[in-house]
């Protein structure tokens, strides 16, 4: 659902990046709110349609609304500042305010790309950076964050991405002006820089190391993969053996279970769990039995899984352990257990 969000409102930024204000009055006002709220909510609306679409989807937040509207707000003011203009109202900007935004943007929701193919992103906004004389002085790279903003400074995955996104510029453009790169957080608006030596060599050693192979790739459990989130679990021989043998406490739990006497009236269940029996993937019923409850989207999917058939054992991510009874809800994922052996 952040995901969703954050797609809306990048979408709607890049809407009203490229509008033509041409035949309009510098001073009109009162024309922001309505376009805004427009451009918004038919993005959300489009994101709403792809999210329901995607079979693996947990609820749909509708009360996140206000948030995203929250965000696309903190993304106008963060343009605004830009281009060194006070922040306002949405109903005090000018048009004339908004020709100044526009004309400091170079690209929007542009693709990046190597010569040679091996290396892409996907930019937000191209910026150009000018002096008081209109001059365009640097090119900014503006990542739009709908995330948590950082303390202090952006994490190494970020930093690396949006470095990556000007070394790939800068080998395009060999002649371009200074290129800055930064993360506009909309929670906060504020501007993170990223700034070092070019990770292009960094980014061309991990092609190179990603071309298939006839074995997988070793594997590597442990609580930064098997331990968060990790969408090949049901189909993963190593990751049980991993759990059993560590000594994670959390109140939600991924398990592979058996369901007995299901009640689709209510959700309610038995649940049996199973164990790793070797590293292959095969797994075996424990005898231990506790009640479960599947609630909204975990409950639709496990009986679209019945009415296809399925019989053998479930696996459920994120499974709320604390009380008497099990809960599996709509964060859930519940999947068919299959593992595919290395070999």
């Amino acid at each position: 659902m952040a995901a969703s969000l954050g797609t809306a409102v990048h979408a709607s930024i890049e809407d009203l990046a490229q509008i033509d204000l041409t035949n309009r009055p510098d001073d009109e006002v009162r024309w922001m709110p309505s376009l805004a709220a427009d451009f918004l909510k038919n993005r959300w609306e489009e994101e709403k349609s792809v999210f329901m679409k995607t079979p693996r989807r947990p609820k749909w937040k509708e009360e996140t609304y206000s948030k995203a509207k929250k965000h696309q707000l903190g993304a106008i003011h963060l343009l605004l500042e830009f281009v060194k203009l006070p922040t306002c109202s949405l109903e005090d900007i000018t048009v004339g305010m908004w020709k100044k935004v526009l004309s400091c943007v170079l690209a929007v929701e542009a693709e990046l790309r190597t010569s040679d193919d091996k290396l892409m992103g996907r930019l937000d906004l191209l910026m150009a950076e000018k002096n008081q004389g209109g001059e365009v002085v640097s090119w900014v790279v503006a990542d739009l964050k709908t995330g948590r903003a950082p303390k202090n400074e952006l994490k190494p995955e970020v930093q690396r991405q949006l470095l990556l996104y000007r070394d790939i510029l800068l080998s395009n453009n060999p002649n371009a002006p200074p290129v800055k790169t930064q993360g506009w957080y909309t929670e906060n608006t504020h501007a993170y820089s990223a700034e070092g030596d070019s990770v292009m060599e960094d980014a061309l050693r991990a092609w190179e190391s990603s071309h298939l192979t006839e074995n997988p790739l070793e594997a590597t459990p442990g609580p930064t993969s098997c331990g968060g989130f990790c969408d090949w679990k049901a189909w993963c021989p190593h990751w049980m053996n991993w759990q059993q043998s560590s000594d994670m406490k959390s109140d939600f739990v991924d398990m592979v279970v058996l369901i007995h006497s299901y009640q689709t009236t209510n959700g309610l269940a038995i649940a049996e769990f199973c164990e790793a029996l070797d590293t292959s993937g095969r797994i075996i019923p424990t005898g231990e039995r506790k009640a479960l409850r599947l609630d909204h989207r975990a409950k639709e999917v496990y009986e679209v899984m019945v009415e296809q058939g399925h019989k053998g054992p479930v696996f459920i991510s994120g499974v709320m352990t604390k009380g008497e009874t099990l809960r599996a809800g709509h964060w859930c994922d519940v999947l068919p257990f299959s593992p595919i052996p290395d070999a």
